[in-house]
């Protein structure tokens, strides 16, 4: 695996492999096993002959929360080993000098998918996460990309980014790797108390009884009131928000039949843990 920190020697390393699949999977580091999931599901799409391209990078502009990009963990050295055992061919590791220009002056914002879910409490982190997936698709160049589910509103929005910029890149949606006890997986596990990762999987369980609510019947309203009281009742929870969507459009359903997605967001001290779950009425 090569390991690459700059923009120019990624171009050099790509520059022999444009005739072949390159399935790319961004992340901002302290991987997990979701993200070695990712990576493997790249290895196996790529076949043989393709390349797998995994970028690194803590993407400082879509944080809204100083305190939240100051202690996100950071596991480099345990990160490159990940990928090397999950057969990324490289390994793009660059700093955030080199990705933005001092008085850099273009944005990229998408303005109706961002606007529900995380988009309605995290002012400008949508148009970060598509400023930088923006360039790092530019540098890259690939004809796949892997995200997760678990960030279901980040994968609608940089589909229609797709869509409406013309990128010739197909994205592919992972399904939600999670923990023994169903907690999703998340860098941001590892800052949680334990009392407050013991009570953490209870997401998870409410959602499933949302879930089966609504599917047999219960209207959209009692689902969100009944889901949200339960998510309260958890110890040492604050909720953000928890919403039945259209999960085409993330926002209200148009009608009982739409696919739908239920997505929570929660508080549990200063960790903001997310998830969701998709369901149809018959």
């Amino acid at each position: 695996m090569q390991n690459i920190s700059t923009k120019q020697a990624l171009r050099r390393a790509l520059a022999d492999k444009r005739s072949g699949r390159i399935v790319f999977v961004p992340t901002m580091g302290a991987l997990h096993e979701g993200h070695a999931s990712l990576l493997r599901q790249a290895r196996e799409l790529a076949g043989a002959e393709g390349c797998v391209v995994a970028s690194i990078f803590l993407n400082p502009v879509q944080f809204d929360n100083a305190g939240d990009l100051a202690s996100y963990p950071s596991t480099p050295e345990a990160d490159l080993k990940l990928c090397e055992t999950c057969g990324v061919d490289i390994a793009f590791t660059p700093d955030p000098a080199s990705m933005y220009e001092g008085d850099r002056s273009i944005s990229l914002e998408e303005t109706n998918l961002s606007t529900a879910l995380c988009g309605a409490t995290r002012p400008g982190h949508f148009a970060g996460v598509c400023l930088v997936v923006n360039k790092l698709f530019n540098l890259v160049q690939p004809t796949d990309a892997i995200f997760g589910k678990k960030d279901y509103q980040q994968l609608a929005i940089l589909r229609r980014m797709v869509r409406d910029l013309d990128i010739p890149i197909t994205l592919h949606g992972a399904e939600i790797v999670r923990e023994a006890d169903g907690l999703a997986r998340s860098s941001r596990n590892v800052r949680l108390t334990p009392e407050h990762r013991a009570a953490a999987p209870a997401i998870r369980q409410n959602l499933l009884a949302a879930k089966q609510a609504y599917e047999t019947g219960t209207n959209a309203d009692d689902v969100r009131r009944d889901l949200t009281a339960a998510l309260e009742a958890i110890p040492g929870v604050r909720v953000d928000y928890a919403e039945l969507v259209d999960a085409e459009t993330l926002h209200e359903l148009r009608t009982p039949a739409s696919p739908a997605l239920l997505a929570v967001a929660a508080w549990f001290g200063d960790v903001r843990l997310i998830d969701n779950i998709e369901l149809q009425r018959a």
